[in-house]
C-alpha cells in the first residue's frame, strides 16, 4: 500500500515515542523499521538524502523528518479524534527544547559513564561538541531542580482535567509526556524521586501510556526502500507567494536543523510556507522522493 504508514525509529527513542503515542491516540496501523541507534543507517540515509535523526515517517515516496512535520501530517490525514489545538505547537517546541535539554542532562549524568564509547562517538559527530559525561555529573545537580520545576507545570496543567487538552489528550500531552516517558525509562529511580509530590502527573502518565502504540507491524529497511521505489510523490501544495526567502519551486537548495545534526540535505525546492519546507531529490534507484522538514527549527539556503 503505497499510503501506509511507515516510522523509522528505535524502541527508546524518546522522540519515537512521540509518534509511536499520536498514532495510539488515533488508532492507527503502522509498519514499524527498526534502525540503528548509531551510524552507519544504510536504510535510511538514501531516503532522507542524508538526515540521520529518529524518528523518519514514511508514506510512499514521500518521506517526514521531524517529529514536527511528521505529527503534523499524521494530523492532516487523519483528523478524527483532533489532537492538535490552541498553543500546542509552542509547547511542542517547549518540550523538544527546554524540557529536553534538562531531561538530557538528568539521563546522562545519572547513566553517561555506562554508555558504550561507540555511542559517545556517534553522538559528538551529530551535536558537533564533546560528550562531556563529567560535565554532565556536574550539572545534574542543578538540572533536576529545572526537571522537576517543568514537570510542575504539568501539574498544575492538569489541575482540573484528566489531560493538559482537557478532557482528551493533546499535542500538549504527546509533548510533554516524551520527556516524563524517557527519564522514567532511562534512570527509574530518579524519576521517582523528581515525580514526588507531583500525584496528577504520575496518574497522567499511566494514562498517557494507557493509550497504546496503534497497530504495529514489523517491516525491512530493505523492504521500506521497495515501497519508495514503487511510489510516487503526493502532489505538494503551493509555495507562499509571501516567503521571506524568496526563493522559487526549481530552485537548488539545502535544509538543515538550526540545533544539532546539521548536516546539509540537498535538492531541488518543491514547497516553502509558514509550516514546512519540501524538497524533491533523486536518489538513484529511488528515483525521486519529496523530503519534508518543519519551518520552524530549520534553515533553508541556497545551494
Amino acid at each position: 500500500m503505497t499510503d501506509e504508514i511507515i516510522l523509522h525509529h528505535y524502541d527508546t527513542s524518546p522522540f519515537s515515542e512521540k509518534v509511536r503515542v499520536m498514532l495510539g491516540i488515533k488508532g492507527l496501523s503502522w509498519r514499524s523499521v527498526i534502525q540503528p541507534v548509531i551510524m552507519p543507517k544504510p536504510d535510511l540515509i538514501p531516503l532522507t538524502g542524508g538526515y540521520r535523526r529518529i524518528p523518519v515517517m514514511q508514506i510512499g515516496a514521500d518521506v517526514y523528518c521531524d517529529t514536527q512535520v511528521i505529527l503534523a501530517e499524521i494530523e492532516a490525514r487523519y483528523r478524527k479524534p483532533a489532537v492538535v489545538r490552541g498553543a500546542d505547537w509552542a509547547v511542542n517546541l517547549w518540550a523538544d527544547r527546554l524540557f529536553f535539554q534538562a531531561t538530557v542532562a538528568v539521563v546522562f549524568g545519572e547513566i553517561g559513564a555506562a554508555v558504550p564509547k561507540e555511542f559517545v562517538a556517534d553522538r559528538e559527530k551529530l551535536s558537533g561538541r564533546p560528550f562531556d559525561v563529567a560535565a554532565m555529573q556536574a550539572a545534574a545537580g542543578p538540572m533536576k531542580a529545572q526537571w522537576r520545576a517543568e514537570a510542575a507545570w504539568i501539574e498544575q496543567g492538569l489541575a482540573s482535567n484528566d489531560f493538559l487538552g482537557g478532557s482528551t489528550p493533546s499535542l500538549a500531552d504527546i509533548a510533554a509526556y516524551m520527556n516524563i516517558w524517557w527519564l522514567g525509562r532511562a534512570a527509574p529511580s530518579i524519576a521517582g524521586v523528581l515525580l514526588d509530590g507531583l500525584p496528577k502527573t504520575t496518574a497522567w502518565r499511566e494514562r498517557i501510556k494507557a493509550l497504546g502504540h496503534g497497530r504495529r507491524t514489523e517491516m525491512t529497511g530493505a523492504e521500506a526502500l521497495q515501497a519508495a521505489a514503487a511510489a510516487a510523490p503526493a502532489k505538494a501544495t503551493q509555495c507562499d507567494p509571501a516567503d521571506p526567502s524568496g526563493m522559487k519551486p526549481g530552485a537548488a537548495v539545502t535544509v538543515r536543523a538550526d540545533d544539532y545534526g546539521r548536516d546539509p540535505i540537498e535538492g531541488r525546492l518543491v514547497t516553502a510556507s509558514a509550516e514546512r519546507i519540501t524538497i524533491a531529490r533523486e536518489c538513484g534507484e529511488l528515483d525521486v522522493v519529496h523530503v519534508h522538514f518543519p519551518r520552524v527549527g530549520y534553515l533553508l539556503a541556497a545551494a
